[in-house]
């Protein structure tokens, strides 16, 4: 780690603002063609997780769905400092490991899957419409958890991710590439959440 590294960690731990423990990374398929983008993804769990994470969730958007299912064996591979569990576009199964990958999973697609999933219970008469909650759809998401902050490398705008998980999220814009992602990119990103003044819709 470099001088300029040390420094930034060195702040990042001096100051009082609580870390984000979960923190959501988006990334595209075509950041992952890229050398040494694996590496990379390693590196930022471990950084992650070295700063006060308890969960990482990393979104991967696709173009093509056929590369899914490559992508979920690659990724799946990841020599990651905690459990990993891998989602992809067609998976229902909610993940609770500390790091979940979701690949190509995008958000209005599990916000939608997750109202069909309550409509057909109230068909069924297994439940009263007027009784639905904000919980009952958050029981039903594949990645249930709402990040305190969404990384978003190589572009200044949002994307089809966990729209309903992160409607009071921290978001953090770098225009860094992620193959040129760096443990001082992360620092940074951590260091101006912490000083933000967090408001939670409010």
């Amino acid at each position: 780690m470099g001088l300029y590294d040390r420094y930034l960690a060195a702040r990042v731990r001096r100051h009082d603002g609580a870390p984000p423990e979960h923190v959501a990374i988006v990334i595209t398929e075509r950041d992952l063609l890229e050398r040494g983008a694996y590496a990379t993804l390693e590196d930022v769990l471990e950084w992650a997780f070295e700063h006060g994470a308890e969960r990482v969730t990393v979104y991967v958007s696709v173009l093509d769905p056929a590369a899914a299912p490559t992508l979920m064996a690659e990724l799946g591979e990841l020599d990651a400092p905690r459990a990993v569990a891998v989602r992809g576009p067609d998976d229902v199964q909610p993940a609770a490991e500390p790091i979940r990958i979701s690949i190509g999973l995008g958000g209005k697609r599990e916000f939608a899957r997750a109202v069909r999933a309550l409509a057909d219970e109230v068909h069924e008469d297994d439940r009263d419409p007027d009784g639905i909650v904000a919980e009952d759809i958050e029981d039903r998401l594949v990645f249930p958890d709402e990040p305190d902050l969404v990384i978003k490398t190589g572009a200044e705008r949002l994307s089809d991710f966990m729209i309903w998980q992160s409607v009071y999220a921290e978001l953090y814009f770098t225009d860094v590439n992620w193959r040129r992602f760096r443990k001082r990119d992360y620092l940074r990103a951590v260091l101006d959440y912490k000083e933000r003044n967090r408001r939670f819709g409010r």
